[in-house]
């Protein structure tokens, strides 16, 4: 084979195609297209109503665009929320404290962060309508300290404006090529579901023949941790569709067999490496189940593969579960390979029912063995407060800095700090975004000099305006779809536009203008400068938290301390195992866990909690001490570094090895309560053996 070098022809046609890759697609293009054809609609509206500030309707149809209609309708909403709220405080609040102005920045600096903490407690788009809220107050109060009286007028025409655009994006969007979040769900389903088969298969086949797994497959477990996340955002954005009821019960059902895919491979993969190190290794015959499990997963869907995974689910349980000739670990690697198949069996039923587009009501799930409620979620409101805090301090900072300075634009800069430190404090490293952020106020500044002195004089008609402004605002729409650029894009397009101060007549004024983007560029640049100096520590903390916060829920729950509620458990380990598994692919320092460990323990303790009073007294009294030693290792582990990794100590791999020899011959009833002992068993096992530079502690 010719190397680029020497078939330079060939290199060309290559870096061609990689440079092509880059540019905007047609559907990129066409998003584009829509987007600014509703900002100029919304603008003309605003000119012939006679509002003061049209360009704020132009702004707002780029705020709330999305290429999903439902999406747009759902940010539209929640931006009108929003809005009002903040509008209304400002008309409140402003005359009553104008004349105390500290006392006045005191308060919208609380509000800001009180806000901003309201919408850390909902993950879901819709705590868009805190933020909102949050940084809305601010930019309706301040401009008006110096005519109070008129804070009403402002405050009903920025509503008025950002209604019209709302209103002119959601109407383009639903009536030109109408982007339905349905077909992108289905899309996104097919390849959720192609993350997890790849990990399945790759795991099942390497573990089945003690071969290594490949780095393809242990990608994709991250991968379908990440896609755990997404999906909220997608259903939320579903039920703004029309006739998308089943498609949002179908996708919940989804979630929750996605996330209980992670622990369950997980399991499989320790249970036959534990079996495989026993003396006769992996039985043929069970190796040829799992292959023909991979085989199963890896084959597309259709009526045969559904009758091969119901002929491979009655397989598993035709095992002599009491039989004396097969080994408890082995029993445990079935019932393992069992609840595989019945998740991924769910997966595809759902998988045809999201093509048909309605929940079939004869459909019986095939795993039934957990359930929990994906709303519960789990919090580090320690984190959440603090960036809170720091949001509201830095605000009252930057009020009293313009109270004090005299600086007449000093309002925009309150205003972006505030913007600029809401928009990106819920990211572990905020600082790389308020950079970018920084950057595009700059371009802001040079193009808004460009086009408002040197192209737009030109511009003497509404249709000229439109030519002016539509090459920039095109090829800036067509960022919006691209993750890695959306928020650029969005911050570009909307200070731009309010920059610029479009208007019914040209009536540029260079001193104004200039002053007005200085300001901007200060509030972002005093929102880093306070980013680094008060959150220096990035996402290594949020890491470390995630993990204390795991076992101090596993010490609570082995205490028994987890309350009744086991549904509210089960979800929030499985959501902090979500934002967990990303954390740990990007770490790198080795943290002793791979993540899937604390949630099984968990699972195994809950399980272990429900069965503890049907059991026999002396049973009991072991699977009890049991508990009673996990919660003391768990605890202990809190007193101990993250990277240094606690292994299971004699006491309590004694009493789980006691706890198992009373209840392997005793009645059917102690299965499961047998079965989450055996887990805890090879979890505990396996976790000491997780990667760390640290030798480990032993517990007692």
């Amino acid at each position: 084979m010719q190397s680029s070098a020497a078939n330079p022809i060939g290199g060309f046609e290559a870096r061609l195609d990689r440079a092509l890759s880059h540019l905007p697609s047609a559907r990129e293009w066409l998003l584009s297209g829509k987007t600014f054809l509703a900002a100029m609609l919304a603008f003309y509206l605003a000119l012939a109503a006679g509002l003061p500030r049209p360009y704020w309707a132009f702004a707002a149809v780029y705020v709330v665009s999305n290429p999903l209609t439902g999406a747009t309708r759902s940010k539209g909403l929640y931006r009108v929320l929003g809005t009002l709220i903040g509008a209304s405080v400002a008309v409140l609040v402003l005359p009553l404290l104008v004349d105390t102005p500290v006392l006045l920045s005191l308060f919208i600096s609380v509000w800001t962060g009180t806000l901003l903490y309201l919408s850390f407690l909902d993950r879901l788009p819709s705590n868009y309508v805190y933020m909102l809220a949050a940084y809305t107050l601010p930019m309706i109060a301040l401009p008006m300290v110096q005519a109070p009286d008129q804070v009403f007028t402002f405050a009903v025409a920025r509503t008025e404006e950002i209604l019209l655009g709302i209103v002119c994006a959601s109407l383009v969007s639903a009536l030109v090529l109408p982007g339905k979040a349905a077909p992108v769900l289905q899309a996104r389903f097919r390849a959720w579901l192609d993350d997890a088969g790849i990990w399945a298969t790759g795991l099942l086949r390497s573990e089945a023949h003690g071969q290594p797994r490949d780095a393809r497959s242990l990608s994709s477990a991250h991968r379908l941790a990440a896609d755990v996340l997404a999906m909220d955002q997608f259903i939320s954005h579903l039920r703004h569709d029309t006739d998308s009821d089943d498609l949002v019960r179908i996708a919940r059902e989804l979630r929750m067999r996605l996330s209980l895919l992670l622990p369950t491979l997980s399991s499989v993969s320790d249970a036959v490496r534990a079996l495989g190190a026993q003396p006769g290794g992996i039985a043929a015959g069970l190796a040829a189940q799992m292959d023909g499990i991979a085989d199963w997963i890896a084959a597309p869907p259709s009526a045969a593969t559904d009758a091969a995974g119901t002929e491979l689910q009655q397989a598993l349980r035709r095992r002599p579960a009491d039989g004396p000739a097969l080994p408890l670990l082995h029993r445990h690697v079935l019932m393992r390979l069992e609840g595989l198949v019945q998740l991924w069996r769910d997966c595809r039923a759902l998988q045809r029912m999201m093509d048909e587009g309605r929940l079939d009501p004869a459909w019986v799930p095939a795993y039934e063995r957990w359930t929990f409620s994906p709303s519960v979620r789990h919090h580090d409101h320690g984190m959440q407060l603090f960036s809170a805090v720091s949001v509201c301090t830095v605000t009252f900072l930057a009020c009293l800095g313009w109270i004090f300075s005299g600086w007449a634009d000093g309002a925009g800069a309150v205003i972006m700090c505030a913007v600029c430190c809401c928009f990106f404090a819920a990211q572990d490293e905020p600082a790389p975004s308020q950079l970018a952020f920084f950057w595009v106020n700059t371009a802001c500044l040079v193009l808004g000099v460009l086009l408002l002195f040197v192209v737009m004089p030109s511009a003497h008609e509404f249709e000229t305006l439109v030519l002016v402004l539509a090459p920039i605002f095109l090829v800036i729409g067509t960022l919006v779809t691209r993750p890695a650029f959306a928020i650029t894009a969005m911050g570009l397009s909307v200070t731009l536009a309010t920059g610029l101060g479009l208007s019914d007549a040209y009536n540029a004024d260079f001193s104004a203008f200039v002053n007005s983007s200085v300001a901007s560029i200060a509030g972002n640049l005093l929102a880093l400068v306070w980013t680094l100096l008060t959150r220096p520590f990035g996402a290594t903390l949020s890491l470390h938290r995630l993990l204390r916060a795991s076992w101090a829920d596993l010490a609570r729950t082995a205490g028994g301390r987890h309350g009744s509620d086991i549904a509210s458990l089960r979800a929030r380990m499985i959501d902090r195992l979500s934002q967990l598994l990303p954390r740990l692919a990007a770490s790198t320092g080795l943290q002793g866990t791979d993540g899937l460990a604390e949630l099984r323990v968990g699972f195994s303790a809950v399980l272990l909690q429900r069965e503890l009073p049907g059991l026999a007294p002396e049973a009991a009294r072991r699977v009890q001490a049991v508990l009673d030693a996990l919660e003391l290792h768990y605890s202990r582990r809190l007193r101990l570094p993250v990277g240094q990794p606690l292994q299971a100590g004699t006491v309590l791999r004694g009493r789980i090895e006691a706890a198992i020899d009373g209840l392997a011959a005793g009645l059917p009833e102690g299965r499961d309560a047998l079965q989450a002992l055996v887990e805890l068993r090879l979890t505990l096992a396996n976790s000491a053996n997780a990667a760390s530079p640290n030798p480990g502690v032993v517990s007692p």
